[in-house]
């Protein structure tokens, strides 16, 4: 242990900053907004609908199943709605959870293989869960009413249970353990693992199963330790995988006779091989989603590709822990490549082992002058450059209204985030360490801020909720329409209305109140039935006043 008083005090204080950077990242301001995007408000439909009706079987989507996704997302949301927690938190939490459980996940794995470190700071114990919880895609998945950080981290669970595993039968340059109570570790192991595989299954479905075989499957050709890796398929595992898996399956499917081929073969073969559901994206589409989801951190992938050289070079990358870790975060990005549906959220379980494997590289160059360190440095601090940069131009492409709601505040984390840029580079010429602090330290403050006061004046026009409180007292709710919205509004004020809006047809002859958008405004005044003069700078929705038919013929 360091004797010098600095680093004792450096190193008492970054278990409690990391914690609480990690919940900040994590937790705050769950309900800033109100649930966005189509997804969000579908999902919460089915948890809500499942917790008031007490069918915990088959997913429901406005009274009729819905076999999109398994249901161990419902489960859990629905939960929090018998709580009576607020929505966005009841929909939200189970993700925030998840992503916890994968960050606790990656640090333990890290203190098994790194150990604890005198700088505690710089020990990939530490480093590991924070560079996890404090990148752009925790933070954005961690706050989304959705099964993908479930998946994520049940299958993170999965990874580190088999890394386990791995590790007492003597591979990742570990020697068979032959310990008394070895035994019943194996056996606790083998069904942790099979349990988070099976629960895996059941926030996505079939892809539990390939991503983690695949991942394991690379591992072992490539090391050619397929003798080991085949103790992951121990009846044990086997029958734990069954016992937490199966029992749902085989209940919804008894319950609903077009259950397998709509999951199965729609949504998971169909999805995979055709473009049926309308997210095409090019074969690279991953690569620029991938340096986006890491950020801050993604230029310390420059660091951890010179670590994996150094190990080809010395040949010892077979029994490396780092390998199986790269085999476990390459394997969901090359699969999902071949994919003819691409979606962001796919390559989420490569998230938590790429972050491991940043933590250690940092582990590799923190000295501050060696020349690793320096260029480490520079392109950390030209990553918060590009950001704020980035966040101020994009202040122009908001509308209008939302660029007086929440302008000042973007381009003051702008400033945060190129003041920041600053300090990381004063630091390097100070010979002083810090600049992983700094960057963390922002983020938690930028999410912060962002769920203080940006996301809050954004959310009416990117959420329903505040719609749906105008229109909850309305006198005349059977007579409220929706016209030419996206399904993201749709979905939205479904939720908080607890209905769904029929859509107008312009051959109704009554009065109404239509909710649309620029286009059907168009529409509605070329028929001569907009009642009046409308104020056109609208936040999201255009609440438009239609005459009854009756009135244009006099």
């Amino acid at each position: 242990m360091t004797n010098n008083p600095r680093s004792r005090l450096a190193a008492s204080l970054a278990a409690p900053a990391a914690a609480l950077t990690i919940l900040i990242c994590l937790f705050a301001h769950l309900g800033a907004t109100g649930l966005v995007g189509p997804d969000e408000p579908r999902y919460a439909w089915i948890a809500r609908a499942m917790a008031t009706s007490g069918d915990w079987v088959t997913p429901r989507l406005y009274g009729q199943p819905w076999f999109e996704k398994p249901i161990l997302y419902y489960w859990l949301g629905a939960i929090g709605f018998r709580m009576d927690l607020p929505a966005e938190w009841a929909a939200r939490l189970p993700s925030a959870f998840a992503a916890l459980a994968a960050a606790l996940a990656i640090a333990w794995l890290a203190w098994k293989y790194y150990g604890i470190e005198d700088d505690l700071a710089g020990s990939p114990v530490v480093l590991a869960p924070v560079i996890f919880s404090t990148s752009v895609a925790a933070i954005g998945f961690a706050r989304a009413a959705a099964p993908d950080m479930l998946f994520s981290a049940c299958l993170t669970l999965t990874m580190v249970s088999a890394a386990g595993i791995l590790r007492r039968a003597g591979s990742l340059r570990a020697s068979p353990d032959t310990t008394a109570g070895t035994s019943q570790r194996d056996v606790m192991s083998l069904l942790f693992f099979g349990a988070a595989l099976g629960l895996a299954a059941l926030a996505k479905g079939p892809a539990a199963v390939i991503l983690a075989g695949g991942a394991i499957g690379i591992w072992a050709l490539a090391t050619g330790q397929w003798r080991v890796a085949f103790r992951l398929a121990h009846p044990l595992a086997i029958a734990a995988f069954c016992i937490v898996s199966l029992p749902w399956y085989m209940l919804c499917a008894r319950r609903n006779p077009d259950f397998l081929h709509a999951f199965i073969f729609e949504h998971n073969f169909e999805r995979y091989l055709t473009p049926l559901f309308q997210h095409k994206q090019p074969f690279w589409f991953f690569g620029p989603m991938l340096f986006l989801a890491l950020l801050p951190w993604t230029v310390l992938l420059i660091p951890a590709a010179r670590e994996g050289m150094r190990l080809w070079r010395e040949k010892s990358w077979r029994d490396s822990p780092s390998f199986f870790l790269a085999c476990w975060a390459l394997f969901p990005v090359f699969f999902f490549s071949f994919s003819q549906s691409k979606l962001p959220g796919y390559i989420l379980p490569a998230i938590p082992p790429l972050a491991l494997l940043l933590a250690v590289a940092c582990k590799r160059i923190a000295d501050p002058e060696s020349a690793s360190y320096v260029w480490k440095n520079m392109l950390l601090a030209l990553t918060w450059v590009a950001m704020g940069i980035s966040s101020a131009i994009l202040i122009h492409r908001l509308p209008p209204g939302a660029q007086d709601a929440a302008g000042r505040t973007i381009f003051a984390c702008a400033a945060l985030a190129i003041g920041g840029a600053i300090i990381i580079k004063t630091l390097r010429l100070l010979n002083r360490r810090g600049a992983l602090l700094i960057s963390a330290l922002l983020v938690a403050l930028i999410v912060e801020i962002a769920g203080a006061r940006i996301l809050p004046a954004l959310d009416p026009y990117i959420s329903a909720r505040h719609h749906a409180q105008l229109l909850l007292n309305d006198r005349r709710p059977e007579r409220i329409f929706a016209y030419r919205l996206n399904r993201s509004w749709n979905y939205g004020l479904a939720f908080y209305l607890h209905r769904e809006l029929p859509q107008w047809s312009p051959n109704d002859p009554q009065a109404a109140l239509v909710l649309t958008n620029p286009v059907g405004l168009d529409e509605i005044r070329k028929l001569g039935r907009l009642g009046g003069e409308l104020d056109e700078s609208h936040q999201g929705i255009l609440y438009v006043p239609v005459l009854p038919s009756s009135l244009l013929s006099r």
